[in-house]
Order: structure tokens, then sequence, then C-alpha cells
């Protein structure tokens, strides 16, 4: 179960938190039925990165082709297929090639925050670890989950709805559930449409009409796997730096029984581009695909995408990372 220890947040990252739920962040286990959650290989407690940034680092900044949305060429409406078809294809669009510069932003990860930027890292392992077995994802991994998507939001109620694993095989086909590799095109992983989609999904009929009235959101807990991401890690950009009436695109994404929808991403030069080198299995990072608090000052989403980082050293290990995505209700 989560947190024999204290749980240390940055007090820059408390006001998200109902102020009459504070006094439960000390010691939160008095009192708190929740899974422990261990850091690996160290006593620290599990805490937001900001909590363990060193001093500040001078910027670091590599140069790399990142994939890009940009329309079919037959006009007809852009589709993503979730396993590649017997030809090889992924779906109708044509990805373009963009050099972007990409800032390693260890040292300074507080300055990523879940509502400013869209994203934001902590550090902590899960008591889960063996993620060969289905079953044990979703009876363990899940649960765990839960409980920390809870202490870190406050949020009321989480719904964990599916997750992937991908391992890096050159040369492999992406063709089924337990083959998935890293992503290497920019892309969100949900629109309101297909948000709101996923709460009927996944949540009782009579229940979705109320749950739909308050704050909600999807979230991605990112993490890497065996050993740390050096490998095609994940480029997360900035939400501030995102122009929603121009830089993302509707984009249907076919499974073998249905349809969803994610937000395809068109390159511009004003998009900031971050990174959180080499991270850890004990590091992970929540990535905000949907909010439905649209006031103009919240990240209701961040672009992301799996990258060739050419400071890679040639004998990294591949990839391997989990993902698991969640709705979120407040």
């Amino acid at each position: 179960m989560y947190l024999a220890r204290p749980l240390r947040l940055a007090t820059n990252c408390i006001h998200a938190w109902p102020s009459a739920s504070l006094p439960a962040i000390k010691p939160l286990w008095v009192g708190l039925q929740v899974p422990t959650y261990r850091p690996l290989h160290t006593s620290r407690p599990l805490r937001d990165a900001a909590s363990t940034a060193k001093p500040p680092l001078s910027p670091r900044t590599v140069k790399a082709g990142l994939m890009f949305y940009s329309p079919p060429p037959d006009g007809s409406a852009p589709y993503t297929l979730v396993n590649m078809d017997a030809a090889g294809r992924m779906g109708n669009w044509v990805p373009q090639e963009h050099q972007v510069e990409i800032e390693d932003i260890r040292g300074r990860e507080h300055a990523m925050k879940l509502d400013t930027a869209g994203f934001q890292f902590y550090t902590g392992a899960p008591d889960h670890t063996s993620f060969t077995d289905e079953r044990e994802i979703r009876e363990q991994y899940y649960t765990e989950s839960v409980a920390l998507i809870k202490l870190l939001t406050g949020a009321s109620h989480v719904v964990p709805f599916d997750h992937t694993i991908r391992r890096r095989r050159p040369g492999e086909r992406d063709d089924a559930p337990t083959k998935r590799q890293p992503v290497p095109q920019v892309h969100v992983d949900q629109t309101p449409q297909s948000a709101v989609e996923r709460v009927h999904r996944h949540l009782p009929a009579a229940d979705v009409p109320a749950l739909l009235q308050k704050r909600f959101q999807i979230l991605n807990l990112w993490r890497p796997l065996e050993h740390p991401a050096l490998d095609w890690p994940l480029a997360l950009c900035d939400c501030r730096s995102i122009d929603r009436a121009k830089d993302v695109v509707p984009v249907a994404l076919r499974y073998p029984d249905r349809e969803g929808q994610t937000y395809g991403v068109r390159y511009s030069p004003k998009q900031k581009w971050n990174y959180l080198r080499a991270m850890r299995p004990d590091e992970f990072v929540l990535i905000k695909c949907f909010d439905s608090q649209d006031d103009g000052k919240t990240a209701l989403f961040t672009p992301h995408t799996a990258f060739n980082d050419p400071s890679t050293p040639k004998d990294a290990p591949f990839r391997e990372s989990i993902e698991l995505r969640m709705l979120v209700f407040y």
C-alpha cells in the first residue's frame, strides 16, 4: 500500500488541494488506507520533483527531428490506426518532420506544473515492479496508482481505463497490444469529444450526467521500466506555447471494433519542447490529456512524442515504459 513514509510536496504545489484536506498530508500513515510507495533503492519518500531538484543548471538543449501532422493529400478526413495494417500503414495523414530544440529541464523540473505547463514530474517508485502479467498490473498497479493520483491531485474519484507497455524492438511490427513501440509522432491522447465519450464508456450511465457537471480530467501516468529512458525518451510541449486554434487537429483513432479521437499537432516555431533526460524507473510524469476546466488559464492538454535523442549513448538499452490513463473527477 502507498506511503509508509511521509509525502513531501513543494509548497507551491499544495494549492491544488482543498484547504480542508491539508491536515491529511502529515503524517500520511496515520488513518490513511493507501498503498505504500517506496522509492527505488533509496529511503527517500515520494515527492514532487521540485523538492528533489538540485541547484539550477545551465540550460541543456538538443536538436532533434519530431514528426508533426500534415493533412491527407487527397483531402479526406484524417485517421490513425491503432494497429499497423498489412501494408505497414498507420493512417492516411502524412507525418512531416521538423527540427526542433528540446530542452533538458533536469534541475529545474519545479518550473513545470500540471495546471500551467500541462505536465509535472515526481520522484517515487511503485510497489508493483513486475510488468509482465496483465492481471497483476490491473489488480496491483492500477490500485496503487488510483491512491497516488488522489493523493497528488485531491481528486474524489479516479477510474483507470487502460494502459500501454512500450518496449522498443527495432524492426518489429507494431500490430498488436503486446508489441507497442514508442510513438514517434507528436500527438495529444484525447480531444474534448473523446474525453466525454470515455466517461460514457467507463462509468455507469446513471452517474454520467452528474459527473459531467463537475471538473474532470484525463491524466496519463508515464514512467520508465527496468532502466533509465535514454533511448527514445519522451518530449513534452509546454501547453502555454500552443495555439489551440491553429496547432491541433482532431484525428479519428480507429480501433478494430470502434473509433475514438486524438489531436494531431501541427508544427509551430513558437512551441517550447522539454524532456527529462535519463528518466529513471523511480521517476514519473503526469501528463494532462484533457481538462474540462476551460477557463483560459488552466492547461488543457500536453502534446508529446518519443524522439531520437542525439545525445543517447550508443550502448543504451532500448526503451521500456508504461503509461496508465485515468479519468480523474473532482
